[in-house]
């Protein structure tokens, strides 16, 4: 029962602020770039990842945004989400000068508190698969940001229906943090943007 709960408040919370259409969306400052893995275990290329970039690139080529917070898990030597989307999205043309990493989005959850409470973000596009940009947005709102969800494309290969259990847990989890103030694994000195 709780975990129907949660992934109801999770989809009414978000459900107004999360599009795949570009022009639904409004102009903010700043789009968190949630992390995940450039390559599969079989060093195939991750397609969550290339449809997340290709995605962010889109959004600031429409002038939609001005800047990118990367946020991912570097909490081993050789393995550095921040760093690699920063490298793609050079690739796809985006300047150095708009891009900031962070290096200490493990989860999520961290990823949305930190966006606020380290890089002092009362607004933002979060970039990644609707499923995720729902659980996103929900947790920004529920701490008083003004957060919006732009899909980037599926992947239905990858085991769509494991993904949608993993995802039916995620909720239950974030809705329990959410409840109880959960504080991210690290949060340190503020850093300014801008």
């Amino acid at each position: 029962m709780f975990l129907l709960i949660a992934n109801y408040r999770v989809e009414v919370v978000s459900d107004p602020y999360v599009t795949s259409v570009i022009e639904s969306l409004p102009e903010v400052d700043v789009a968190i770039v949630p992390g995940t893995s450039k390559l599969l275990s079989n060093g195939a290329p991750n397609q969550y990842y290339s449809f997340r970039i290709y995605t962010a690139v889109k959004l600031y080529e429409n002038g939609k945004i001005n800047h990118f917070l990367l946020s991912g898990d570097h909490s081993r030597e050789g393995y550095n989400e921040p760093e690699d989307m920063k490298q793609s999205l050079i690739e796809g043309g985006v300047p150095d000068s708009a891009i900031t990493l962070d290096y200490a989005g493990f989860d999520t959850y961290d990823s949305m508190i930190r966006a606020k409470e380290v890089f002092g973000q009362q607004s933002f596009i979060v970039v990644s698969q609707e499923f995720q940009n729902e659980r996103a947005v929900y947790i920004a709102r529920s701490f008083g940001i003004d957060a919006f969800g732009y899909n980037a494309q599926n992947v239905e290969a990858y085991g769509d229906f494991l993904t949608k259990v993993r995802e039916f847990f995620a909720r239950g989890k974030a809705f329990a943090e959410v409840i109880l103030g959960v504080r991210p694994t690290f949060l340190g000195e503020k850093v300014d943007l801008n």
